[in-house]
């Protein structure tokens, strides 16, 4: 495979204030450390559509911990549990439970990626390392970012196996058919207070992202609770993290609810895209899938605030999807409730018709929605 950057892959330049030193081509995979990775997989293959790719653990010579890796187009999930009682990911799910420690993001050259942010001050995870099989080659570096998640940057050019050495392929009888998702739209992180800056500057310094957007407690507020939120954006777009930090209010926000259960700052929640969020909400329900609801009043005078779209309103009103619009088109959304017993992660089902933005005309209905949950949990 060639060198791959912005040029050779006629990636047009989406945020032009990014400095993209990097450059990143796209999310490689997420991991996520859980108590019981084959009760996960299991989970996310039966529940999310997830196709079982490759496996590590004591059978591919790993005496510590055990690796399941899920696809669905061009999502990777990776769930890893530990084989033994101490060590870094015990501790993690111990003061964690179940969430995301890696976000790995596919990069060109593993080796300069690591050089390039690390002199700008990125605490070193992992130092540069290949690994081999037959399939070929891999270059692993990493970094660490808020709270206990990391970066691993991944450069797979010489590689043509399944997943990356030292992993095989997992080939079970069991696989359900997928729901349509098809790439992660961006990764949310939750931080505490007075932080989100920091993080948006370290993002970009760091990775050469920059500002796509901001929204302050006036944006995001009801009667009782508040939150400020930036997203921070690399040049092609590909990769965007919104940040989010809490703001005083007269309640507990999600964002000190979700510190407190997870007991420092970490992934919020993951939006994953789909070409058609009817037929992808429809099925995920009919799997057991659990999604935040609006009043009914919602869906009355929504049409008057985003104009025209392509879709009937009716579907959208019966499953809870929300839309909005910005001056690039609109966009259809949907959050799920908590996907763990501690009410820290989530997933937002997301469908982009041109829209760039990120609902900001659905924040006072989904934050009541998230009060409504958390006031059930005595949590508000």
């Amino acid at each position: 495979m060639s060198t791959l950057d912005n040029t050779s892959l006629n990636l047009p330049k989406e945020n032009l204030e990014a400095e993209d030193f990097l450059p990143l081509l796209g999310t490689d995979y997420i991991e996520l450390y859980v108590g019981n990775a084959k009760q996960a997989a299991h989970y996310y293959m039966t529940a999310w559509g997830f196709q079982p790719l490759a496996y590590a653990g004591l059978e591919t010579g790993l005496k510590d911990r055990v690796s399941y890796v899920l696809q669905q187009n061009k999502i990777k999930l990776v769930l890893t549990s530990p084989l033994n009682s101490g060590g870094e990911i015990n501790k993690h799910i111990d003061a964690h439970g179940d969430g995301v420690k890696a976000i790995a993001l596919w990069v060109d050259d593993a080796s300069k990626s690591y050089a390039e942010t690390t002199k700008r001050g990125a605490e070193s995870y992992l130092e540069p390392k290949t690994v081999k099989d037959e399939g070929g080659e891999v270059v692993l570096s990493g970094i660490h970012t808020y709270g206990e998640t990391v970066h691993v940057f991944v450069e797979r050019k010489n590689y043509k196996g399944v997943f990356m050495p030292g992993y095989r392929a997992w080939n079970p009888y069991y696989k359900p058919t997928d729901v349509g998702l098809k790439f992660v739209d961006h990764i949310v992180g939750n931080v505490g207070w007075n932080e989100m800056n920091k993080w948006c500057e370290f993002y970009a310094k760091v990775m050469g992202f920059a500002q796509l957007v901001s929204f302050d407690d006036k944006d995001i507020s009801t009667e009782y609770t508040a939150l400020m939120s930036k997203v921070m954006s690399n040049g092609n777009g590909r990769i965007k993290f919104p940040i989010n930090e809490p703001a005083d209010g007269r309640k507990k926000s999600q964002i000190e609810e979700y510190i407190d259960f997870y007991n420092g700052s970490g992934v919020q929640h993951m939006a994953l895209a789909t070409d058609n969020i009817i037929e992808t909400v429809t099925a995920l329900r009919e799997r057991g899938i659990e999604f935040l609801t609006v009043p009914s009043s919602y869906y009355e005078d929504v049409l008057d605030r985003v104009g025209e779209i392509d879709e009937d309103l009716e579907p959208l009103s019966e499953l809870g999807i929300l839309i909005d619009r910005d001056e690039e088109g609109y966009l259809l959304q949907i959050f799920t409730k908590p996907i763990l017993d501690r009410p820290t992660m989530f997933i937002e089902i997301i469908q982009r018709k041109g829209a760039k933005s990120f609902g900001k005309g659905n924040f006072k209905a989904l934050f009541e929605a998230i009060e409504r949950e958390q006031e059930s949990r005595g949590t508000l």
